[in-house]
């Protein structure tokens, strides 16, 4: 089958397209017929070496954090899942795999597509997705009258936390340039500020919490804006001793090492007298299920910025990398049959 693999860290020319053997479905897995892929930062940051610390694959590796498609096969005690159905899913952190023709994935981590959608949207929902439900309903703990901050809301993760943010009940305020803010007021952002004119710590106060997307100085001045005993919630700063522990699983070394990477951001949270908490997603068939079902109700609509053929795979990573995309980018790979 062809996959798009690792080879080494490094630039763009670190992965390549190459045929590799069709995996097979151990005990409770599943072999899925990729139909497509989506693309994160998580992916070029991980070709690029910067998440060696928290995971290092043995190389070569095969690509890939997200996909849709058909189950093929069930490995033994499979039960939840029939060959013809159609799934998506967030692959297993230690192992990725997605941007192949075939991929195999623990049943847990699987679950129904939306029926209301393609195979391609389907498959830019799982790791955005996740990412901000498990941001906003378990660490941030929104609730109906919860002021959020979502800084960065016309990305692929943002235009999901916008949206389940609004499912739970809150009032969302986010930044956008010029041509990202139809699209974040069309999702039901209610505060909306002009990052290319404005500085949001000029007009923001009292927020319950934020989601911070952007990371740097966009997350410093996050604390500035959310109110005494608040929480900032980050996917893009620097991980924190939590992290290692609730996240990762880690010991005191993990620890320690987040703490000191940490320290800055930590300062500044204590000063405001808010809570910094690093997330690290995890996969959840379940709340995957829960996604499906929201998006068949139309709660919430994926946002797909651009779509390529596996073939196009180095040009997605180089738009995926300008940041650009407005959504999520997909790769288009419709795994051939037998």
């Amino acid at each position: 089958m062809q996959a798009f693999v690792l080879t080494r860290y490094g630039g763009p020319d670190a992965a390549e397209l190459r045929e590799v053997p069709r995996p097979r479905a151990a005990r409770g897995e599943v072999l899925v017929r990729v139909q497509a892929a989506g693309l994160n930062p998580v992916d070029y940051k991980t070709r690029e070496g910067m998440l060696k610390v928290v995971q290092r694959y043995p190389l070569p590796a095969v690509m890939g954090n997200e996909l849709s498609g058909v189950v093929e096969a069930l490995g033994d005690g499979v039960t939840s899942f029939q060959p013809g159905d159609r799934v998506f899913a967030r692959m297993p952190k230690g192992a990725m795999g997605g941007l192949a023709e075939y991929a195999v994935v623990p049943d847990k981590f699987l679950a129904k597509m939306p029926a209301s959608t393609d195979f391609n949207t389907a498959a830019g929902v799982p790791l955005a997705g996740l990412t901000a439900l498990q941001a906003l309903r378990d660490e941030l703990h929104v609730s109906r009258g919860s002021r959020i901050f979502i800084p960065g809301g016309a990305g692929g993760v943002g235009t999901f936390a916008i949206q389940l943010a609004k499912w739970l009940g809150a009032e969302v305020t986010t930044t956008a340039s010029p041509r990202g803010r139809a699209l974040v007021e069309e999702l039901g952002a209610d505060v909306v500020i002009d990052y290319t004119k404005e500085r949001f710590e000029e007009h923001l106060r009292g927020m319950d919490g934020a989601f911070d997307l952007l990371g740097g100085e966009t997350l410093l001045r996050s604390f500035g804006v959310v109110k005494p005993g608040g929480k900032v919630v980050s996917i893009a700063g620097m991980p924190e001793p939590e992290t290692a522990r609730k996240d990762l699983g880690r010991g005191l070394l993990l620890s320690t090492l987040f703490w000191f990477a940490s320290y800055r951001i930590r300062a500044v949270a204590r000063k405001h007298g808010v809570a910094y908490r690093y997330l690290f997603m995890h996969p959840d068939g379940a709340e995957l299920a829960e996604l499906a079902a929201l998006i068949d109700a139309r709660t919430v609509r994926p946002v797909i910025d651009r779509v390529f053929a596996l073939k196009d795979v180095a040009e997605a990573f180089a738009y995926l990398e300008s940041g650009r995309a407005k959504g999520k980018v997909v790769m288009e790979i419709a795994g051939r049959p037998d």
